[in-house]
């Protein structure tokens, strides 16, 4: 743990929504906060606004983008200290960077990178691909408190790191934790062509197993009401339903592809999505490209 928390920053109003989560995030862990902009060097060529191309009037903008930031962070979470800072750079490779010495990356759902409609632009699906550490995407500001946390588990290494995150924000948070477990028929068994009592008893006792896993997870967190969800079918439609009644939803993730390649990770794009909620990536620390 670093005692860090960043935040990357666009003027997007997503990115407002994630500074006043990353707030909340740094408040709760009595961590610092520090707010990142990533000027890409050739950005002075598709000016901000009409009237500023020049490369300093665009490091004038964004320096006060970032001020107000802070100020708001001092005016609201006056005990949360605050950094700024401006760089250059491609803007996923510093986000990624940021990422190694931080102990969240905060991003917002739209823009950095994205196209019209996309709810995760090119530079937010790189990052959460390849961070070193978890990275949120929040997608508005004022969500309803609902006092959970959803965390989908399959028993995995990167399930396993998406439950120690999910158990560990549920208790900074006072909240309970839901983990949901999605099991689908697998084709071309006697499960899915026998009848429907084999797939019924080949359900059960992967939820014994999954029990099992959670045994040791619920001795650790002892102070977290941890509830488990199994249910049929594909994992995505089922933390996506549950996020209605969450704070955040937690999804595992691959290990990265090498530099330039996209999110792997299908759940956790499908769950991006169609997430009512914030959704936090996680995969093992230390796996990063």
């Amino acid at each position: 743990m670093t005692g860090r928390i960043v935040v990357g920053i666009d003027g997007s109003p997503s990115a407002v929504a994630a500074v006043e989560w990353a707030a909340d995030e740094a408040a709760r862990a009595g961590a610092a906060l520090k707010i990142v902009h990533v000027r890409e060097p050739w950005s002075y060529q598709f000016p901000v606004r009409a009237g500023t191309p020049a490369p300093d009037s665009l490091t004038v903008y964004w320096r006060r983008v970032l001020s107000t930031a802070a100020q708001w962070v001092h005016a609201n979470r006056p005990t949360v200290p605050v950094t700024c800072a401006l760089v250059v750079g491609a803007a996923a490779e510093r986000l990624t960077t940021e990422s190694e010495e931080a102990d969240e990356l905060i991003l917002g759902s739209k823009g950095l990178g994205g196209l019209p409609g996309m709810v995760l632009g090119s530079v937010g699906r790189s990052v959460a691909g390849r961070a070193a550490g978890p990275v949120i995407i929040v997608r508005r500001a004022g969500h309803a408190r609902h006092g959970a946390v959803v965390v989908g588990f399959d028993g995995s290494a990167s399930s396993q790191a998406a439950l120690a995150f999910a158990l560990t924000q549920a208790r900074a948070r006072g909240a309970r934790a839901r983990v949901v477990y999605a099991w689908h028929t697998p084709p071309f068994t006697p499960y899915g062509t026998v009848y429907a009592g084999a797939a019924h008893e080949a359900l059960a006792e992967e939820c014994a197993r999954i029990r099992g896993l959670l045994g040791p997870w619920q001795d650790r967190y002892p102070d977290v009401r941890m509830t488990g969800t199994a249910v049929r079918g594909h994992t995505v439609p089922a933390l996506a339903d549950a996020s209605r009644e969450a704070d955040l939803v937690v999804v595992g993730s691959p290990p990265p592809g090498p530099p330039g390649t996209a999110f792997a990770g299908s759940v956790g794009q499908g769950v991006l999505r169609r997430a009512r909620c914030p959704v936090a990536i996680v995969h093992p620390r230390g796996t990063a490209a």
